[in-house]
């Protein structure tokens, strides 16, 4: 079991030197073999280039409002709502405002279920 102070991780990303130079910062608050989850801050406005990745992702936000697009559609999420998204479909992400999200990530290794010795 982890425990994961979530106010403390997003004062912490807030006040990165990193988000303030860049517009965006992300940090790790969990990690495994077959998960990952992370906390990202964008100023309004910041983008995210287009990405695949390789398991299924989810994604909550937890302030602000922000706009996922893919080939097929574009969808405005603000805080509170989620939206999850299969593998290998290329996406990117657009800070409507200041935006605070959880980004949950699940590796090939989990899509191919645990291995026998774990």
């Amino acid at each position: 079991m982890v425990n994961i102070n979530l106010a403390a991780c997003i004062e912490q990303v807030m006040q990165e030197e990193t988000r303030k130079i860049s517009g965006r910062n992300a940090i790790a608050v969990f990690k495994s073999t077959v998960m990952r989850i992370v906390l990202n801050a964008l100023h309004k406005d910041a983008e995210t280039k287009e990405y695949s990745a390789a398991g299924n992702i989810g994604v909550q936000v937890i302030e602000g409002k922000m706009l996922i697009s893919t080939a097929a559609q574009s969808i405005l999420l603000a805080t509170g709502q989620m939206l999850a998204l299969h593998e290998a479909i290329p996406h990117s992400v657009l800070a409507n405002s200041e935006t605070v999200f959880l980004l949950t990530l699940t590796t090939a290794l989990a899509e191919k279920g645990r291995p026998k010795n774990v």
